[in-house]
């Protein structure tokens, strides 16, 4: 009986594997239909029909836009997390100039793909709780390998490591973002050694005396 039991279970994989594709494929046409209509058009039923399934399918796995919405920004996250992890031991070995071009390098690349579809996840969605809470674990994240790196680095300057992580990552995600999604053409390369030199100028540069010192 134990058995049997045992050459049940491999069945389940295949319905797994089909739920995580039509997951991944819902997602995959979310963000070509907030892209091309905006947030306030880019409804389920718009959704479903780019994803070829029913709507009915779709509230299977998403019960909202909103939801959507947080998966996608999740993806996004996770995404820029994973290609400039900043707790990597061999970064401590670089230079200041050398970690902060490896941070700013990651984080353009990955706004690059669709500008259209960031400005929609960041300035047209709904600030729901959830959505609030998934951006400031993010945040707190990158902020934490930050300081911990800056913490270390022989030729940091600064005269508060923790202020410093803060305004690197908030400068970093915000100034790409909105260079990235905004209106026009960026040059790219220009760009990344301008936002380079001002992070590497401030992180090593003497600190300036507080009024009274």
């Amino acid at each position: 009986m134990t058995s049997g039991h045992r050459g049940l279970q491999p069945r389940k994989r295949p319905r797994q594997v089909r739920a995580e594709l039509t997951r991944q494929r819902i997602l995959d046409a979310a963000a070509r239909v907030f892209a091309e209509y905006g947030y306030a058009a880019g409804t389920t039923n718009r959704i479903a029909e780019r994803a070829r399934v029913s709507i009915g399918s779709l509230y299977q796995y998403y019960p909202n836009k909103d939801a959507i919405l947080v998966e996608l920004l999740t993806r996004h996250f996770d995404a820029g997390m994973a290609a400039a992890p900043l707790d990597r031991d061999d970064l401590q070995a670089e230079s200041v100039e050398g970690i902060m071009r490896f941070y700013v390098r990651s984080a353009i690349e990955n706004h690059r793909e669709d500008p259209q579809l960031l400005r929609v996840m960041m300035e047209q969605g709904p600030r729901a709780p959830e959505l609030l809470e998934r951006i400031a674990h993010h945040e707190s994240r990158r902020i934490a390998q930050a300081r911990r790196l800056l913490r270390n680095h022989p030729d940091v300057r600064v005269a508060d490591v923790d202020v410093a992580a803060r305004l690197v990552v908030s400068t970093v995600e915000m100034v790409v973002h909105r260079m990235m999604a905004g209106p026009g053409q960026v040059d790219v390369a220009r760009f990344e050694d301008e936002l380079v030199t001002m992070l590497t100028r401030y992180l090593t540069g003497d600190p300036v005396a507080a009024p009274g010192d």
